[in-house]
């Protein structure tokens, strides 16, 4: 039994979400193997190393994969499968992105997002927006399949010693270019690794109102903001705030819901955080039957009421 794991990083950095793949692969049991493709991505392939339970890194160093682009990715890991019995990766933009492609090259159905692997080989994910769980097993030969990045514990960065191996692929396939980027920059942390997340909903009525009751009290906690997807449809904040099924899946250590009613597409999303605090005025609203503490109050005499007191 082998694994092969597509590394989820920005050409300088080995994502944090890898991390959890390594420890699902570890479950699976037999050799693990980590992809790095990128360019310029030695300091990844050097970080994947000392990643404790891996045995090997492969770096494929090409200009072709700067960009992961799935029509360049996907063939490099098809040449790359005969060698191993299952494929995994974050369920990250990325992961999401390439493995589709990889599962219908090698003819077998991919298995999304799983959130625990069973004993007797089956695999545990959730499904009608995580109001329940299924477990499916596939009999196919090779598995393809995304690891939801809150479910296993993340492996550690140091400690390990694997051998990086140089490898090569098809290059670009001349389908599809990179054309541009358009990247959010903030001091704060990023959703998806944050401790502690201060979420703002529809509620909020207005971007300006984001930023005078969610930010000070994020940055007073060294938080990241998060939004609902009506927040984010009404053109409060942006895309990448978004948490929830469409979204970004968090699970942090503190996550702060703010004039959110809770639809089932939000609570999919971040329903694992540890400490859940909502604050609406609504005392019937779904938020709170996930919160662990709630606050039946006017957000906008509680927020700054509560900011004042950090």
């Amino acid at each position: 039994m082998s694994t092969l794991i597509l590394a989820d990083h920005d050409n300088q950095t080995l994502g944090a979400a890898t991390l959890v793949a390594v420890t699902a692969a570890m479950k699976l049991g037999g050799d693990v193997h980590v992809l790095v493709a990128g360019s310029g991505s030695g300091a990844v392939a050097d970080a994947a190393a000392k990643v404790p339970g891996v045995d090997k890194v492969l770096h494929a160093d090409d200009a072709a994969y700067a960009h992961a682009l799935a029509e360049n990715v996907a063939p490099l890991i098809d040449g790359l499968m005969s060698n191993y019995d299952n494929l995994l990766a974050p369920a990250t933009t990325t992961g999401k992105n390439v493995l589709p492609r990889v599962a219908a090259r090698l003819d077998v159905q991919q298995i999304s997002e799983i959130i625990s692997i069973n004993d007797d080989g089956s695999f545990d994910r959730p499904t009608y927006a995580g109001n329940a769980i299924a477990t499916v097993k596939s009999s196919d030969a090779k598995k393809v399949i995304t690891v939801r990045g809150t479910a296993f514990e993340k492996a550690e960065t140091e400690g390990g010693s694997a051998a990086i191996e140089a490898i090569s692929g098809a290059g670009d396939s001349g389908t599809s270019s990179f054309v541009s980027s358009e990247i959010a920059e903030s001091e704060r942390p990023e959703l998806t690794s944050a401790g502690i997340i201060v979420s703002g909903g529809r509620a909020l009525q207005s971007g300006e109102n984001f930023e005078k009751y969610i930010e000070p009290l994020a940055d007073k906690l060294g938080a990241a903001v998060g939004a609902s997807r009506a927040a984010v449809d009404a053109g409060y904040v942006p895309n990448d705030y978004q948490v929830g099924q469409t979204g970004k899946i968090v699970a942090p250590e503190i996550y702060i819901a703010i004039g959110i009613s809770g639809a089932i597409q939000h609570l999919a999303g971040m329903k694992d955080s540890k400490t859940i605090i909502a604050i609406n005025k609504d005392e019937d609203a779904p938020i709170f039957s996930v919160a662990d503490y709630g606050l039946v109050a006017d957000l906008y005499e509680a927020v700054p009421e509560l900011t004042g007191k950090i």
